[in-house]
């Protein structure tokens, strides 16, 4: 892992060092809190910048046979004990990416150079914990050491962002923190916290909501106060896609069953999942926002381990549903009136992307460059042949060049080293294409693709 590392020719080489190394970092989804950036989080130890809440580590360590309790932590469990058990697993963990990205997060905040294993922990921990007492390795630190210039965070409509809007008001940080819209909650009326998410909303909204007008007027109201804080982004966790025709009075009839306490059958939630998302999907385009799906994830498999630790702690899978007729329908349902956002499109099932990258090229237009995005390679797809994968299909089937690039999608402040293993793998992959006499030996084309790839897509693209 030396500077050269990913880059197996001359000309991946110079388009990194030279182009793509020091561009500016857009972190437009990810999952960091903005009250522990607001409250610029220290981090007593090595284990809580690293380890606390990163269900790809806590997924590893379990593979390899460590007991729950040094996962997650357990009663007498130390923050030590937890980080050893990982030192001991880094190791096995050849071939999987965490072994890469745990090294680079070593090497880039806390200048550890060593291969870390379980002889070596106790002087690794006492390396980095002495550079985390200095104080200068606090949240808001640990994001300005990164160069990054935008994040935006992943938001209930109830949520009040106080916290957003009070670091608009620090002197002395000037990265854009904003809110992204994410109204799963709105849609799942067959999950059993969606009468008690209601009532929230009814509250954040300042509105009773006994019907689906009043409903959609509250989503409303939430994305118009959103939008005055700064967002510029939506995001619908969609494990599968649905779509089926409906009124809206049909759409009210099942919402007034789901608050009457009423079964809901599948076809009905289908139903009034399409009309509120066709409904959504049109205040986002009449606010020029950028609409984000995130399709085919298996969440919280377990039922044991959900009832132990809730969600979001590394029991989920990739999904088999499939997808393209009910997007094409959704896409095309709010093309037909000229009300279709500025779109990125995920699956977490990599059997998805060539069905992807097609469906998009059927709605660009309007003048905005790659206006329909195929989304970054997500979640368990955040690998070297993931990454590259998705590179390829959206090549082969569109504009690489008109691609936003990497996220973090994470919860970590150290995360932020996944964007430079994305921009090695993406120079490796043109310096291969110009190697081959693919793609012309032109620095300042490539060049400028690799930063706009990098960098100033998404700035145009989200208007940030």
């Amino acid at each position: 892992m030396d500077d050269n590392f990913l880059l197996s020719n001359e000309t991946a080489i110079r388009l990194y060092h030279d182009f793509a190394k020091d561009m500016p970092i857009i972190d437009y989804h990810c999952h960091l809190s903005p009250q522990q950036i607001y409250e610029n989080t220290s981090f007593a130890n090595l284990t809580e910048a690293w380890l606390y809440g990163d269900h790809y580590k806590w997924r590893a360590m379990r593979a390899n046979g460590v007991e729950e309790r040094y996962v997650t932590g357990g009663e007498g469990v130390t923050d030590y004990e937890r980080f050893e058990a990982w030192a001991k697993t880094v190791p096995q963990t050849i071939g999987n990416p965490l072994y890469q990205w745990s090294h680079l997060e070593l090497r880039r905040y806390f200048d550890v150079y060593e291969l870390i294993n379980e002889k070596n922990a106790p002087a690794i921990w006492e390396q980095v914990n002495q550079k985390l007492a200095e104080g200068s390795y606090k949240a808001r630190d640990l994001i300005k050491m990164s160069g990054v210039e935008v994040i935006c965070t992943t938001d209930d409509p109830v949520d009040s962002l106080e916290f957003h809007i009070a670091i608009k008001q620090l002197e002395d940080f000037n990265v854009q923190v904003l809110p992204s819209f994410r109204p799963d909650k709105a849609l799942e009326i067959n999950r059993a916290p969606f009468l008690e998410w209601v009532g929230k909303l009814s509250a954040a909204a300042s509105r009773t909501i006994d019907n689906y007008d009043a409903l959609l007027e509250a989503l409303e109201a939430r994305v118009k106060f959103f939008d005055e804080v700064g967002c510029k982004v939506s995001d619908h966790a969609l494990d599968y896609v649905a779509y089926a025709e409906t009124t809206r009075a049909e759409a009210a009839a099942i919402f007034a069953k789901a608050l009457n306490g009423e079964t809901v059958s599948l076809e009905e939630e289908k139903q009034y999942k399409t009309y509120t998302l066709l409904f959504l999907g049109r205040l986002y385009a009449e606010r020029g926002w950028a609409m984000q799906f995130h399709i085919n994830a298996a969440r919280n498999n377990s039922s044991r381990m959900f009832g132990k630790l809730g969600p979001d702690t590394g029991f989920d899978s990739i999904n088999d549903s499939a997808v393209a007729y009910p997007l094409v329908k959704l896409l095309d349902a709010l093309d037909t009136d000229d009300a279709l956002p500025k779109t990125i499109v995920y699956s977490l099932n990599a059997k998805d992307n060539d069905v992807l990258g097609s469906i998009i090229g059927s709605f660009q237009g309007g003048g905005v460059p790659g206006k329909i995005q195929l989304g970054s390679a997500w979640w368990f797809n955040d690998t070297k042949n993931g990454m590259l994968d998705q590179m390829n299909a959206l090549a082969n089937l569109g504009l690489l060049s008109r691609f936003v690039g990497m996220l973090t999608d994470s919860r970590s402040f150290l995360s932020y080293t996944r964007h430079e293993y994305f921009r090695r793998l993406l120079c490796n992959l043109l310096g291969e294409w110009v190697e081959n006499g693919e793609a012309p030996h032109d620095m300042k084309l490539l060049g400028d693709m690799v930063q706009n790839i990098s960098y100033r897509n998404a700035k145009a693209y989200f208007g940030f």
